[in-house]
């Protein structure tokens, strides 16, 4: 009986084993990479085995993805993924949502952003979705107004309202905590802030809204959708463990979807 025991038991082993899924996360510095190493730490135990891929920029995760290098990425909001599809021709889907991470704007020069100074210098990202939810944050604090009919992507040449005769400068969101030597202020997304020390909660001068539409998301190439690792990838993101050590970790800086 024993033996006949031992025997089931290595046999379930065995079939757990070979149900087991290897597949690889694109993500950005900071929070994204932070929690999908969490996620992997869940997602383990259940037979799927993520290994997380570090990208230093917003470009290269979706053209590994499109490429086949990656099974996923997650490090972007909805906004830039149309974007992406729409220049890139990226044959890519949303397949769940993850955190909403708001930005925030920086200065080692000021500690209000009604004191931004005539003829300033501000730092925004050079990306459109991430370039034109900089200067959509600025307008809902009323330094600047953009044209009418701009939605989630005006750039610069959308202001139309400058009183203070702001300079803005477009720059790989990487590089924006080092651009806050040289800039007034810089709008920085919140996982490069995290990553170079700052944060969000007490560093930043200003926040974007919590109820903005820039909501971060898992995605995958287009027929992928109900492959076998989809469902325990989410079921481990959206866990109340994951919750709880999100929360626990940024104390309100990155909320979840879920």
């Amino acid at each position: 009986m024993l033996r006949l025991t031992t025997l089931i038991s290595a046999l379930a082993l065995g079939a757990t084993a070979a149900m087991a899924d290897d597949i690889k996360v694109g993500v950005s510095p900071g929070e994204h990479a932070e929690i999908m190493e969490e996620v992997a730490r869940i997602a383990a135990p259940k037979g799927l085995n993520i290994k997380v891929i570090e990208f230093s920029d917003y470009v290269v995760p979706n053209q590994a993805l499109a490429d086949g290098d990656l099974e996923a990425n997650s490090f972007q909001h909805r906004p830039y993924l149309e974007n992406q599809i729409k220049d890139r021709g990226f044959e890519l889907v949303e397949i769940g949502t993850t955190i909403t991470t708001p930005m925030g704007i920086y200065s080692d020069k000021l500690t209000d952003i009604a004191d931004l100074p005539q003829g300033g210098k501000v730092a925004i990202p050079n990306d459109p979705t991430n370039g034109g939810r900089a200067l959509l944050l600025l307008q809902d604090l009323g330094i600047i107004k953009l044209a009418e009919g701009t939605g989630l992507i005006p750039s610069p040449l959308d202001v139309t309202e400058n009183a203070k005769e702001l300079r803005f400068l477009e720059l790989d969101a990487a590089q924006l905590p080092r651009a806050l030597a040289d800039a007034d202020v810089a709008i920085i997304n919140t996982n490069y802030a995290l990553a170079s020390g700052l944060n969000p909660k007490t560093d930043a001068i200003a926040m974007e809204k919590p109820d903005s539409p820039y909501v971060n998301i898992i995605v995958t190439r287009k027929g992928d959708e109900d492959a076998p690792w989809v469902a325990p990838l989410l079921d481990a993101y959206h866990s109340p463990e994951l919750k709880a050590f999100i929360e626990e970790k940024y104390e309100g800086s990155v909320l979840t979807s879920w």
